[in-house]
């Protein structure tokens, strides 16, 4: 697919000005702020930073690191938001930006960052669902947004959340032992949640004939799949079951949310349910 250059035009300094007026008393008027794209608050500067960000995934760590005027691009309705088209629409949000997130892997990374321009700082995330990625994230995000207090808070919470998940699916764990999964490589942090025994990873591309292989050798009772990469079942006719493993946060950009969903996979098919 051939990468297109998209350049904005320049405003003049009186427009710019007559155009703020004017915002300001349709606001006014308007008796409150609208939900913005993507789960997003949509709020004026006093709220912080503008924070335009490529998917949900991004977005929500902004909004956990205390972001409150965060849109994102991709619909969180896109499973797998690399595979994205970009349209030229997209990349006018990306215009008025303070800050633009992006992961270095998303193939439209060089458009967004283009344009972006010299205005907006350009920031890469890190997309990985552990717990200490995850805090390290927010924490990043949070001392370049000015928001550290709402970041540390956030991670707070996510602490003692993870360890409440991680309680609740040990209780559910088959006859009381840990589960022996194979998992996909980004959803290893499920399994870590899970405190299961991994005798195999595989993907992030479709399992080979030899991988499939060595992981029905191995004799996992549990798939955890990755929904958002899914290549279909991995291990058909092993008795395996297979768990797919949501890794992005929908349209309300709830990070934790993610982890609650497959604690939630994991505690019902671990206890037979």
């Amino acid at each position: 697919m051939a990468y297109v250059r998209f350049s904005f035009p320049f405003r003049p300094v009186a427009t710019v000005t007559a155009l703020s007026a004017g915002l300001v008393l349709l606001t006014g008027c308007g008796g409150g702020a609208g939900a913005g794209k993507g789960g997003g608050e949509k709020a004026g500067k006093s709220s912080g930073p503008v924070v335009v960000a490529t998917s949900s995934w991004e977005a929500a760590l902004a909004k956990a690191a205390g972001a409150k005027n965060v849109t994102s691009i991709v619909p969180a309705s896109i499973k797998h938001a690399p595979d994205y088209d970009l349209k030229p629409s997209d990349l006018t949000k990306v215009a008025d930006a303070d800050y633009v997130l992006y992961a270095s892997f998303e193939p439209f990374a060089g458009r967004i960052k283009d344009a972006a321009g010299g205005k907006a700082k350009v920031v890469e995330v890190k997309l990985d669902n552990g717990p200490e990625a995850t805090k390290a994230e927010v924490t990043k995000l949070g001392k370049k947004f000015g928001t550290e207090q709402a970041a540390a808070k956030w991670n707070g919470k996510f602490s003692a959340e993870w360890d409440s998940l991680a309680k609740q699916v040990k209780a559910a764990w088959p006859g009381g032992k840990a589960p022996v999964v194979a998992a996909q490589m980004f959803t290893t942090w499920a399994a870590k949640l899970a405190g299961a025994k991994v005798v195999g990873t595989y993907g992030p591309e479709a399992v080979t004939p030899a991988q499939l292989s060595a992981l029905s050798a191995k004799k996992p009772k549990f798939v955890l799949e990755n929904e958002n990469m899914s290549t279909g079942t991995v291990l058909p006719g092993s008795g395996a079951k297979q768990l797919n493993i949501v890794n992005y946060p929908g349209a309300d950009l709830d990070l934790l949310g993610v982890y609650r969903k497959a604690a939630g996979q994991m505690e019902k098919a671990f206890s037979g349910s």
